[in-house]
């Protein structure tokens, strides 16, 4: 659920409710996102995501402890199916500084 919850907000850093609250959201519906209530909760998730990326890859080539797996076949399925997550840190993080650049104040 977690993770699900996280790519839903990565989704509002590229969509327009991303800037502006829905307006049948109760109360808050129809006000302007402050740019940083979004960049700094996206940075840190980008900054986690990327450590468990690293992790895993440390893991790979054996410098952490890895699982067991009955044998190489199955290994080698997980790792084609973990291997995009690895790029989800890192697209998070471009995401929120695309993010930021396009809702900061302009400048004189």
């Amino acid at each position: 659920m977690l993770t699900e919850l996280a790519a839903l907000l990565s989704i509002g850093l590229v969509r327009g409710w991303g800037e502006v609250v829905p307006s049948w959201i109760p109360v808050i519906g129809g006000r302007r996102v402050p740019p940083m209530v979004a960049v700094v909760p996206a940075v840190v998730g980008g900054l986690l995501l990327t450590a468990v990326s690293v992790w895993m890859t440390l893991t790979w080539v054996g410098v952490s402890d890895r699982m067991a797996y009955e044998n190489g076949w199955w290994q080698a399925l997980a790792m084609v199916c973990i291997t995009p997550i690895a790029l989800w840190g890192p697209i998070v993080l471009a995401l929120a500084y695309a993010y930021h650049v396009r809702c900061r104040p302009a400048r004189g």
